[in-house]
């Protein structure tokens, strides 16, 4: 499995046979081992085959096969992957660990481990075709009706996570943590935050392992900002799976700033969900409609965003279709973005997302009624499969 961890075509040419069913495809990956008719059909049968991915995945990067439960723990409260960490465990994000009965948290408000860039605006991220760097919400939230050129967005990549996607682009930012030299507070943080610096997004990984670190960095820079009259978005690009008391400071944060909250959704099927996760689904959907709670308290700019990778195979029409519903059950507005899969990680052995199953999937949603979608990452479509 550890061979590949780079673009090979030969390896998703290949037909592979789902270990259940016994079907064929070359979009059924032998990393994950089975089907996707078997993980809706055969949940735990085929989850179980799953999740030895994982446990080769994070024994590779030093980190818990699963989120630890010990009824003898202390749980974190961070996320609702919502760890109980027993004596001497560590998270499943592998930053919080317990220590003499006491939580010690690796990341915290004083210090991150982090990487960051300025990225030119209008960026190639999954809200660019709507977002005030296009000039939406001007003058209130963009500094130019015509488009914020010129200007950048501060990039923060946060080098831990509390999924384990198997297709992850961003997973070499796991081992920042393993190294000091990554680590910045956020006063340095906030510094880098120049007067071309129009928004903040914080990623990674994922943001919620050090959401305080994130938190605190925000509050500095627009604190700053605000005293030189500047605009200065915060936006977010998370996998949704905070704890509701966090994400409700997220949400503040960028709903009073022009920022986005840009979520993306895995898959709509549990075991599917896991299956690429490696974690149950959780409360991602209640989280969802929490933060939809708030969407017209600001109609100038969405504050919500949902995106998609269409992962050949795997995430398909019916699991677009779903999450679809389930968005427009709470606004037809919402923006929703489907992304083109390519191999990354250990998932080498699947092609690139075909011409068609984007076609299929943008059909289904649109047909459940949404009216802002497109497809992110169009040069990656072809004719696969």
């Amino acid at each position: 499995m550890w061979k590949l961890l780079f673009y090979n075509r030969d390896s998703w040419r290949k037909v592979k046979e789902c270990k259940l069913c016994g079907s064929r495809s070359v979009t059924i990956s032998e990393v994950i081992g089975v089907c996707v008719n078997c993980l809706r059909e055969r949940p735990k049968e085929a989850t179980d085959i799953a999740m030895k991915a994982h446990v080769l995945s994070r024994k590779k990067l030093s980190l818990p096969a699963t989120p630890p439960k010990n009824p003898n723990g202390i749980r974190c409260g961070i996320c609702d992957i919502d760890c109980i960490i027993g004596p001497e465990e560590r998270g499943y994000c592998g930053l919080v660990v317990n220590k003499d009965n006491k939580l010690i948290r690796l990341s915290t408000a004083k210090a991150g481990f982090l990487e960051w860039y300025y990225d030119p605006l209008p960026t190639n991220c999954v809200a660019a075709w709507f977002c005030p760097a296009t000039g939406k919400g001007y003058p209130k939230y963009s500094i130019k009706r015509e488009g914020e050129y010129g200007y950048n967005n501060l990039a923060v990549a946060y080098g831990a996570c509390n999924l384990d996607c198997l297709f992850c682009q961003n997973w070499g930012v796991k081992s920042l943590v393993n190294d000091m030299r990554y680590m910045l507070s956020p006063e340095d943080l906030a510094s880098k935050v120049n007067k071309k610096v129009a928004c903040i997004c914080f990623f990674g990984g994922d943001p919620s392992p050090q959401i305080a670190h994130a938190l605190k960095t925000a509050k500095i820079a627009l604190k700053r900002a605000s005293k030189e009259n500047r605009i200065l978005r915060i936006c977010w690009e998370t996998n949704g799976r905070m704890s509701k008391p966090v994400l409700s400071k997220v949400v503040e944060l960028s709903l009073k700033t022009g920022g986005i909250v840009k979520v993306d959704v895995k898959a709509w099927t549990p075991s599917v969900y896991k299956a690429l996760t490696g974690v149950d689904i959780g409360h991602l959907f209640d989280n969802i409609s929490f933060i939809a709670e708030k969407l017209n308290e600001r109609p100038e700019v969405p504050l919500l965003a949902i995106s998609t990778l269409l992962v050949p195979g795997y995430v398909d029409e019916y699991e677009v279709r779903m999450i679809a519903r389930y968005i427009s059950s709470l606004s037809k507005d919402i923006p929703y973005t489907l992304l083109a899969f390519h191999p990354d990680y250990l998932l080498y052995d699947l092609p690139p997302t075909s011409i068609r199953h984007a076609k299929e999937a943008f059909k289904a949603v649109k047909d459940e009624g949404l009216r802002k979608v497109n497809i992110g990452n169009q040069w990656l479509l072809g004719d696969y499969y």
